[in-house]
C-alpha cells in the first residue's frame, strides 16, 4: 500500500497540469486491491476543499468523485464505511463531507465534541456543536 498526498489525488481528477495529471493517472493505473493507494481523511478533506474552492466543482461532482474512490478496490480510504453512510443520507440531512471528517478525527483523538461556528455543520454532524 502506498499513501498519496493531496496534490497527487487532486491532479488525478483536476487535470490543470497535463504532465502531473498523466503522472497521477499512471500511478493510479498501477494500483490494485493487492496494492491500493491509501487516502487519509486529511488528504480527502484537502482534496474536497481544493476541488470546491479552487476548481469550482459542484458539491454533487465532488461527492461523485468520493463515491468513485470508495467503489474502487484501487483505493483504501480512511473512514470508508462512515463516508458511505454519510453519502447515503439525503442532501438536506447532511453537511459537507469535510465537516464529518473533522468531527471523526476529533472523536478518534478522544474529544467529546467538536465546536464550530458553522450552523449547518452543528445541526447536521453528530458530535459537532455550535460555539455561541
Amino acid at each position: 500500500m502506498i499513501g498519496v498526498d493531496t496534490n497527487v489525488l487532486v491532479r488525478l481528477v483536476a487535470p490543470d497540469d497535463t504532465v502531473q495529471n498523466q503522472a497521477a493517472r499512471d500511478f493510479f493505473a498501477g494500483r490494485s486491491a493487492e496494492d491500493p493507494a491509501y487516502v487519509s481523511g486529511v488528504v480527502l478533506a484537502e482534496t474536497i476543499w481544493l476541488l470546491r474552492r479552487r476548481f469550482g466543482y459542484s458539491r454533487q461532482a465532488v461527492e461523485d468523485i468520493v463515491r468513485s474512490f470508495l467503489a474502487s478496490d484501487d483505493f483504501l480510504v480512511e473512514g470508508a464505511e462512515r463516508l458511505r453512510d454519510v453519502l447515503a443520507l439525503p442532501n438536506a440531512a447532511r453537511s459537507e463531507i469535510a465537516d464529518h471528517l473533522i468531527a471523526w478525527s476529533a472523536e478518534t483523538a478522544g474529544c467529546t465534541k467538536t465546536v464550530t461556528f458553522d450552523r449547518c455543520a452543528a445541526a447536521r454532524v453528530p458530535a459537532m456543536e455550535l460555539l455561541a
